[in-house]
């Protein structure tokens, strides 16, 4: 037979094959079980139809060889995720009489994960295999679809547990790996018409040992001249415990601020995790925002402690990447101009109104000493308790009390939902008080708080409170700081009124967004009042974005003779960004205005962008001009990428003449050895792809792995399932990788390692053939010898496989059947190019 005839023979026998297959398919009549006749195959590949091959495994309906398959998981229909699933051999038969030959293995964890009740059917146990009897279940099923790589998998809802959407179960996080880890943000600036310099450095470090975590935030300032001053914020311990949905830390820290303000202390607190909750039930944060007339430097204190500090070119700017405080408390914020003004205001750190589910109870228990940032302040013992608690779906109850030998006080409070109106908090609370060589006081403080929040669709968050109290009225930390050790009192401030509200409403498709964020407050001793009013709108217009803002702030830090002839500050910007896409990429163009009252007006052009392939740099560029006539510029530059991030500039105006730069990051020490990265979070994931050097994270260009294939996802949420993806576009000519995608699931703090295994060697087409000169049969599965992990490739038309991994060198195990005579070995040997084997080659052996 003429080769040509040969090869339409067998094209003709793979599609009758095929539509014999699909007709039956389509029908859905067959009565009998189809079948490949591996003598027919043999013939049309030239094989000897004496010896043929043994196709058996593929016989089945739907059925493939047995072995590991990627798969998508879909649960009851819903999609979970993509999992590497081990599929075996069960010869038991269906309920529509098929003999399936391929089901998933299942162990009872798994099962488990996805929500089954695994104690209440006792016939689930797993074989020697590690394989739970799914047939244990009434009407449950496991459908593997070969063809689209899904494994359907049917429970009925009575098997099922009742959980909150987006739970998950406690024995699924992962507490993480043992590492030294330490995030560290440096800035430094030398002003040349001052002749100033200024250095910061945080340094929030920590160490991981199983479920502990224990963490530290120490601050450096140097000014020039200065030998440098070293602070440390707090120093805690600190682990969850599952069964409460708590976590217990043990060193400095702060107290929660659900119900009383929050107390820095020293000593032990076990308090709720509410991140361990479903996601709906998760906290708020703050968000600074303010407006700067110069190239400002913003410092920003909490509970005394210096916390953040960063620089911020003229005009309206945004915080909020700071570390995790280890506690709450209100921000106060510092912006130091370069002409020597600055501008004070506080952001409240609010809370939305207490409701809980129902049934869902919230508690905490602080107890310890009073930690005061001034070293001259007595460390007086204290404890407070808290709790919530969901009486009913609608209403939540709430109650707690501070106990020291100076202060005693207790709070009771109602929190109710009003529906499509929101939601409303009130409470109470009645304080005994005593300060230093002053008589016992006692008065109450009244505080609502309003909120209509829908954080599900972003449409808008409200947070509005209220709070006066009597004369007599003392919080734990007032009093505590009028008693120091060197016999000098601190400035009594008893706050009267306080009114706070945070609001960010979306206003509908086209007509942009609005922000407004408030605070004003009087005291009873000195008649002083602080405000602190924000408003801002973000708007577009086809690609044109602007933004119109107004702040009036009037605050002073310290408790003086001239508190009270403080002036106002008001300071009103406009901007306006063009982007210049169709002429630079990556490009935009901005205009900015900037009026402050007392000050000046300023305007400015901005021309900024990213830039590099992976759009690891961003760059801008501004000129401004003054009515008070002089100018001003700004040059800046950052660079990210996985090790972390650098930056630069250099900014003049009429006052300063300024450089500035920076650096921050991360750097974890584990068993396999050290790693740089982005700064972290809270938890973490260590990418473990040895061999895969500079392969790429799916989501985030920025983020690849080292020299070594290891590198560090910094941004992971704790008690959340999340899925890591390497790019596998991003893979080198010698690398394979058969798992793209790890979940994990971490606890706060965890430094999560996410294993991948690659075969990292050569790719290559091999052409097999036997002793006798023929090619290796069609169907016939070729392994590396020695190798029992790796799953075997099927040699395809003409002896022709596809393997990777290879090493230069190696030995081949062929096997198509089970008499020796349908098995072999054959050693090969890949062509090089200049001494190295270059991209996908193709190579001829002999099998024997």
């Amino acid at each position: 037979m003429q080769p040509k005839n040969k090869n339409l023979l067998r094209l003709s026998s793979v599609c009758l094959a095929m539509v014999s297959a699909l007709y039956s398919e389509l029908n859905n009549k067959a009565y009998a079980r189809e079948f490949f006749d591996s003598s027919f195959l043999s013939v049309a590949s030239g094989s000897d139809s004496s010896n043929p091959m043994d196709l058996s495994v593929f016989e089945a309906k739907n059925s493939q060889a047995p072995g590991e398959y990627r798969v998508d998981i879909i649960f009851n229909g819903q999609y979970l995720h993509t999992k590497n699933i081990n599929f075996i051999v069960n010869n038991e038969a269906s309920t529509d009489g098929e003999q399936i030959k391929l089901t998933p293995c299942l162990s009872l964890e798994r099962l488990s994960e996805y929500g089954v009740k695994v104690s209440a059917f006792p016939g689930l146990q797993e074989n020697s295999q590690g394989c739970a009897n799914l047939n244990a279940i009434p009407d449950a099923k496991a459908t593997f679809d070969f063809g689209t790589q899904r494994l359907n998998i049917s429970v009925p809802q009575a098997a099922l547990s009742t959980t909150a959407q987006g739970y998950i179960p406690p024995e699924q996080f992962d507490d993480g790996i043992n590492a030294l880890l330490v995030n560290y943000q440096f800035s430094g600036s030398e002003d040349y018409e001052s002749k100033d310099e200024y250095y910061s450095l945080n340094l929030q470090s920590g160490l991981n040992i199983g479920p502990w975590r224990i963490r530290n935030l120490s601050t450096w300032n140097k000014n020039k001249g200065d030998s440098g001053d070293w602070d440390s914020a707090y120093l805690y311990m600190q682990r969850n415990i599952r069964v409460l949905n708590s976590s217990l830390t043990v060193g400095e820290s702060s107290s929660l601020s659900t119900i009383f303000d929050s107390v820095p202390f020293t000593g032990v607190q076990l308090a709720t995790d509410t991140a361990m909750l479903p996601e709906s039930l998760r906290g708020y944060a703050p968000i600074v925002r303010g407006i700067a007339k110069t190239n400002a430097r913003v410092v920003i204190k909490q509970n005394g402690y210096q916390v953040y500090q960063t620089y911020v070119a003229p005009g309206a700017f945004e915080i909020s990447d700071m570390y995790p405080s280890g506690g709450s408390g209100d921000l106060y914020v510092t912006v130091e101009e370069t002409d020597g003004s600055t501008q004070s205001f506080i952001v409240p750190f609010a809370s939305l109104p207490l409701m809980l589910r129902e049934d869902q109870l919230e508690y905490e228990i602080t107890s310890g000493k009073y930690r005061p940032y001034d070293n001259g302040i007595n460390e007086k013992p204290f404890t407070q308790a808290t709790a919530s608690y969901g009486a009913t779906s609608s209403t939540t109850i709430y109650g707690g009390t501070q106990l020291s030998a100076h202060y005693q006080a207790l709070s009771a409070g109602l929190g109710y939902n009003l529906g499509d109106l929101g939601a409303i908090s009130t409470d109470v609370t009645q304080a005994w008080s005593k300060k230093q060589d002053q008589e016992k006081t006692s008065g109450q403080s009244w505080r609502v708080r309003y909120g209509k929040n829908i954080l599900e669709t972003g449409t808008n968050i409200t947070i509005a409170g209220y709070r006066y109290s009597t004369k007599g009225f003392n919080t734990l930390s007032e009093v505590f700081d009028s008693y120091s050790n060197d016999g000098s009192n601190a400035s009594s401030r008893s706050l009267r009124n306080r009114t706070s509200l945070t609001l960010n409403q979306s206003l509908g498709k086209g007509a942009g967004s609005l922000s407004v964020s408030g605070l004003i407050e009087d005291y009873w001793d000195d008649k002083r009042t602080n405000k602190s009013i924000s408003v801002g709108y973000n708007g577009g217009f086809r690609n044109i974005n602007y933004y119109l803002g107004y702040s009036y702030n009037r605050y002073t830090w310290d408790n003086n003779s001239s508190g009270n002839d403080a002036q106002d500050d008001q300071r009103f910007t406009l901007s306006v960004s063009v982007p210049f896409s169709n002429w630079l990429p990556s490009t935009y163009a901005s205009y900015q205005l900037n009026n402050s009252n007392p000050g000046s007006t300023d305007q400015s052009v901005t021309l900024g962008g990213v830039g590099l392939e992976d759009n690891s740099l961003d760059w801008s560029v501004m000129q401004g001009y003054s009515n008070r006539e002089h100018n001003s510029g700004d040059m800046r530059a950052t660079y990210n990428n996985s090790q972390g991030s650098i930056n630069a500039g250099y900014s003049y105006d009429r006052d300063s003449q300024r450089i500035d730069y920076g650096a921050n990051g991360s750097i974890i020490a584990h068993a396999d050895g050290i790693t740089l990265g982005q700064d972290i979070t809270d938890a973490a994931v260590l990418i473990k792809a040895p061999g895969l050097d500079d392969v790429r994270l799916t989501n985030d260009a920025n983020i690849s792995t080292d020299y070594r294939g290891y590198a560090i996802v910094p941004y992971v949420t704790p008690y959340r399932r999340t899925d890591v993806t390497l790019d596998s576009t991003s893979l080198g000519d010698n690398m394979e990788l058969p798992e793209t995608t790890k979940t994990v699931i971490p606890t706060r703090g965890a430094i999560v390692r996410a294993n991948y295994t690659g075969n990292i060697g050569q790719r290559a087409f091999i052409h097999l053939k036997t002793a006798n000169g023929k090619d290796v049969p069609f169907g016939a599965m070729v392994m590396l010898a020695g190798d029992t992990k790796t799953q075997a490739s099927i040699v395809s038309d003409a002896g022709m496989v596809y393997m990777s991994g290879l090493q230069p060198t190696g030995m081949l195990k062929v096997q198509w059947g089970k008499s020796a005579d349908q098995q072999c070995q054959t050693s090969y040997n890949l062509p090089t190019r200049e001494g190295k084997v270059v991209g996908i080659i193709q190579t001829d052996v002999i099998c024997r």
